[in-house]
């Protein structure tokens, strides 16, 4: 059975990859990997992403430093995801969070999810770094 590139995005074939803490278990990001990605990531020890806003290959940290070395890879049942077992290196997320997963949505006040806005959801985590030292 091979990684099922079914998921298409503006023309590239990729898989969903889930990047977890090792030691934590916290989620810390959400990107695609396209197969070079997933290849580089297997040949070098550290993730590496298919941007599809950018359409380009992408290693984490390249710019930043902030780079996420693969201890482990675990494959889905209909082999179309991943769940990178990583140790991050500073934030993981844009923004300066140590995970992309930052904002908890207030499910107490009835939301209109076509129109949410920022007090719909509260901030969890503290900012790690300066959103523009992460790029």
């Amino acid at each position: 059975m091979n990684i099922n590139f079914r998921h298409e995005i503006n023309g590239v074939k990729v898989i969903t990859a889930v990047a977890q803490d090792i030691e934590t278990n916290e989620i810390l990001m959400l990107a695609n990997m396209n197969k070079e990605a997933l290849i580089k990531t297997i040949e070098t020890g550290k993730a590496h992403y298919w941007s599809t806003s950018r359409n380009q290959l992408w290693l984490k940290g390249e710019s930043s430093g902030h780079f996420q070395e693969v201890h482990e890879i675990l494959v889905d049942c209909d082999m179309d995801a991943i769940v990178l077992k990583i140790f991050q290196t500073g934030a993981a997320c844009h923004e300066g969070y140590k995970s992309c997963f930052f904002r908890k949505l207030n499910t107490e006040n009835r939301i209109d999810i076509d129109d949410m806005k920022e007090e719909d959801t509260e901030i969890i985590l503290k900012r790690l770094v300066n959103p523009e030292d992460v790029y």
